[in-house]
């Protein structure tokens, strides 16, 4: 399976951008997909996830509220729109897709729990104040 993402850029505090990640190789609708990012000096952090049997969506404190992922099944896209972006979400920005079938709980948010997953090659993202 391959992995594009898209859509990052340099915007000021406040705004909004929305990433997107096609997939090729892979239906997306029978698989969970979630987004992480890492910063500078930081290490990989979860962002969100959204689970394939249930739809449900889970998301970290930091972007509670401002992030929303979406996938689109016809397109086999997911996406992360995020609004009022804060200068802290400076990151390189990753979609994945677990390929361990199943998977359902808050600990997806955890990377290193991701080891056996397809990744994309990251977008980057600025937010200047």
């Amino acid at each position: 399976v391959q992995l594009v993402e898209s859509g990052g850029g340099l915007v000021q505090a406040g705004d909004s951008l929305r990433l997107s990640c096609a997939a090729s190789g892979r239906i997306l609708s029978s698989y969970t997909m979630a987004w992480f990012r890492q910063a500078p000096g930081k290490e990989r952090e979860g962002v969100a996830v959204i689970f394939t049997r249930s739809g449900t969506k889970l998301y970290a404190d930091a972007v509670k509220g401002r992030f929303a992922i979406e996938k689109d099944n016809a397109a086999n896209t997911v996406y992360l729109e995020m609004n009022n972006l804060k200068t802290e979400d400076t990151a390189i920005y990753y979609c994945a897709l677990d390929l361990i079938p199943g998977r359902d709980g808050s600990y997806l948010l955890n990377p290193a729990l991701w080891d056996l997953a397809s990744w994309g090659q990251g977008t980057q993202v600025t937010v200047f104040s």
